[in-house]
């Protein structure tokens, strides 16, 4: 039996993996539970789960659990995350934290040589090069859960390495893929968030009708397969069905497909090398129908365009993209920014930041806070809102 600690249980990703446990009684344990301000949610995860260590964002709430559930291990705050994340006896850690949050965690799983399930592609976007290193030095695997690096990964398993011509990521294209770019300038806060296919949380569904998201994946995708920017291409898929391909040398292209349900890149990250059965439903590719395929549009959406530069610029500019990204979704959902603003702020924060080229894990932490609090800086000046400082 594998015993699982959940990074981000109450999120999408934390909840979905507690559905695949649920199917796996007798392969699965859950030993640690990490969650934000959720706590009510988190109360009932560990009355079902019977985790031994927890923990939350802030002392109050460990202060409410401890008095709920005598006798269990409760902390708070980032440093014990890391620990919780670092634990000897647990096999897996699911790294399904939001955005640069991620990282330390995913450092300290890394460090102690756990199989990490990674949810959090921010983990590999601001410290690829470090998280991967970690990974090699310490005999820690990295095996994805973002479905379209599961897809790539079970498309390269029993090939040789060499034999990789390219990674095809696909993309949904959002809700707007369709729509005029005159009318970007009007988009609201709640139709960017109506995924035509996907249910995730708030910040990665505005980074997918950015096409961000797909830019902070072929980052990822670079440091996962060690595969260069220039041989990840990403093609607009609107179905969902293929959830990534791999062309190689003789001009043979490998498909992953599948309904588009996180429960499936969950389960194969925690069951690998197995795969596991479950009731989840099937895809009917009758049903399905036409698959079809384009190429993005970079001139709308720019975001994708501003993730390549960034990777090829490497260094610092990665966890800059990654900050200005962040901060600039929190203040778009806030509704103190326009949807266009995203990539202005952006590119704004790319143009002014002077990049360490080769950082260390305290570089580039150093980046992410300089760059949100310039960013917050930029858009009060400017007459947006105040952003909160923990945006």
């Amino acid at each position: 039996m594998r015993s699982i600690t959940i990074l981000g249980s109450t999120g999408s990703i934390g909840r979905q993996t507690i559905d695949v446990v649920r199917q796996q009684p007798e392969r699965f344990r859950v030993a640690g539970l990490a969650a934000g301000r959720n706590v009510a949610l988190l109360a009932e995860q560990i009355e079902e789960m019977r985790p031994s260590h927890v923990v939350v964002a802030e002392e109050s709430d460990a202060r409410l659990l401890r008095a709920r559930f005598s006798g269990l291990a409760i902390d708070w705050g980032s440093e014990a995350l890391c620990t919780l994340a670092g634990e000897r006896d647990v096999d897996v850690v699911v790294s399904a934290l939001v955005g640069f949050a991620g990282l330390l965690p995913t450092a300290a799983a890394a460090r102690a040589g756990r199989r990490i399930a990674l949810a959090n592609k921010e983990s590999l976007v601001a410290g690829g090069s470090i998280v991967t290193r970690l990974a090699a030095e310490h005999g820690a695997e990295l095996l994805p859960v973002d479905s379209e690096h599961s897809a790539i990964f079970q498309c390269l398993v029993g090939e040789n390495s060499q034999s990789v011509e390219r990674l095809l990521l696909t993309a949904s294209g959002g809700p707007f893929r369709s729509r005029p770019v005159e009318e970007f300038e009007t988009i609201t806060a709640a139709q960017a968030l109506r995924h035509p296919n996907w249910t995730m949380g708030s910040k990665i569904t505005i980074d997918s009708a950015t096409l961000m998201n797909k830019g902070l994946e072929m980052i990822e995708a670079r440091w996962l397969f060690d595969i260069p920017a220039e041989r990840i291409d990403v093609v607009v898929h609107p179905q969902s069905i293929i959830h990534s391909m791999v062309q190689f040398v003789d001009g043979s292209i490998k498909a992953q497909l599948g309904l588009p349900d996180m429960r499936l890149p969950i389960g194969f990250a925690l069951g690998w090398p197995d795969r596991l059965p479950n009731t989840f439903e099937r895809a009917q590719l009758p049903t399905i129908g036409s698959l079809t395929f384009e190429e993005p549009d970079t001139v709308r959406f720019p975001c994708l365009r501003l993730a390549y530069d960034a990777l090829a610029r490497g260094g610092t500019a990665p966890a800059v993209l990654n900050a200005a990204n962040e901060v600039a979704v929190a203040a778009f959902l806030a509704e103190q920014i326009g949807f266009c603003d995203i990539p202005r702020t952006i590119e704004r924060a790319l143009t002014e930041h002077c990049v360490i080229d080769e950082p260390t894990l305290e570089q580039i932490v150093e980046a992410d806070t300089r760059t949100r609090a310039d960013v917050r800086s930029y858009l009060d000046r400017t007459g947006k809102r105040p952003i909160a400082a923990g945006q």
